[in-house]
């Protein structure tokens, strides 16, 4: 069975650049370790509103290894605003 993520956290207003940038090395990190590619959508009429999009994941233990290993490294937590963080919805057909 596949499974689809949703991660969804709101980023810091004056680190939007910076997010961008984390978030396309979580991308290729990803990509590049599961074969998985992600896509990040921004909430209409809130901007600050990311939502990270990853879908037909075969492997949910092996991408949630690596998923976590590439935010940890990407820095991507220092970038969102004060007291949110990622939350993580995960979905199959």
């Amino acid at each position: 069975m596949n499974w689809s993520y949703y991660i969804y956290y709101r980023v810091d207003a004056a680190k939007t650049g910076a997010c961008a940038v984390a978030v396309e090395y979580l991308f290729d990190a990803i990509h590049r370790k599961t074969g998985v590619q992600g896509r990040v959508m921004k909430k209409r009429n809130e901007p600050q509103l990311w939502m990270e999009i990853y879908e037909n994941v075969p492997d949910e233990a092996s991408f949630e290894w690596e998923l976590a290993e590439a935010v940890a490294s990407s820095g991507i937590a220092n970038l969102l605003q004060s007291g949110s963080g990622r939350h993580i919805e995960c979905f199959s057909e």
